[in-house]
């Protein structure tokens, strides 16, 4: 006989009170009833239930067995469902959030990848620097360029979002190039308003030793894209993603400073909320962004 059947039957036994009603409740005789309750007890070598024309009750061993009963019972239910689920087709509509310049000239690419190889999926995304509510706001994946605070939220880790600094030509004429991290501090750095702190920099050099230096300008804003314009326009220099600034580095518009020292990084995670089925979309979701940007 099936152990897990016969397991199904002896714990509907048990709570029923009765061969005779859990054979109303599965379908059975009450003759398989007893069978599949004696299978269990020939298999264990003791007896489950103490049976008297009247009543039946849990022997000590029998009690003990139920509990471990439901247990299995319930992982194997979530097995089945999780099996059905992974043959599931992704479909419906995901909410996601991200900040601005990662969304804008990394994410995006991805996203494109994702909805051509999930077509019954369709995403709506929210570009933004601010700390969202996922939970409130109703978003079912949230990526985050910060360390992370205590939160109920599950977290992937993702590669640490790269950093380059560099400035316009027309500046470095005008200002010279720094040397080393601490030459920066005579040197006009445009701030991003988002990251704290604004400005405590700190470099890693070739021998592997820590730079720390405070920066300062005269012009900061809340926008990576604004950044960049700034630095075009030989303001200063700037410390932005390397996505956001390859194509100008690649075609001279930018030359990076300080190349033999690597700039600070930030952390970089998808959140989103607990669940122990997660939906199809969102786990292939999760899946996909892990994969290009784990």
């Amino acid at each position: 006989m099936d152990r897990l059947t016969s397991m199904a039957v002896f714990v509907r036994a048990v709570e029923t009170g009765s061969f005779a009603a859990a054979a109303e409740a599965l379908g059975l005789s009450a003759p398989m009833v007893g069978k599949h309750v004696r299978f269990l007890e020939d298999r264990l070598g003791a007896r489950l239930l103490a049976r008297t024309t009247r009543r039946q009750s849990l022997t000590e061993v029998g009690r003990a067995f139920y509990e471990r009963c439901c247990n299995v019972l319930v992982e194997a239910e979530a097995a089945e469902a999780l099996a059905e689920d992974l043959r599931a087709v992704p479909r419906g509509r995901l909410r996601v959030n991200a900040p601005v310049t990662f969304g804008a000239h990394e994410l995006m690419p991805m996203v494109a990848r994702y909805l051509r190889a999930n077509p019954e999926v369709s995403i709506e995304v929210t570009l933004s620097d601010r700390i969202v509510d996922l939970v409130e706001e109703g978003y079912e994946a949230v990526i985050r360029i910060a360390p992370l605070p205590d939160s109920s939220l599950v977290a992937r880790k993702l590669r640490p979002y790269r950093l380059v600094a560099c400035a316009a030509p027309a500046y470095l004429a005008e200002r010279g190039a720094p040397q080393r991290p601490e030459d920066l501090a005579s040197h006009e750095c445009l701030g991003f308003a988002h990251w704290e702190p604004r400005d405590l920099l700190q470099f890693t050099g070739p021998d592997g030793s820590l730079h720390s230096v405070r920066v300062g300008g005269r012009f900061s804003v809340n926008s990576g894209q604004a950044l960049r314009s700034a630095a075009l326009e030989g303001l200063g220099i700037i410390l932005q993603p390397e996505g956001l600034l390859r194509d100008d580095i690649a075609a001279s518009r930018l030359v990076r400073v300080l190349p033999g020292y690597d700039p600070p990084s930030r952390p970089m995670h998808i959140l989103f909320a607990p669940d122990r089925r997660p939906t199809p979309k969102l786990r292939s979701f999760i899946d996909a962004v892990v994969e290009a940007f784990g």
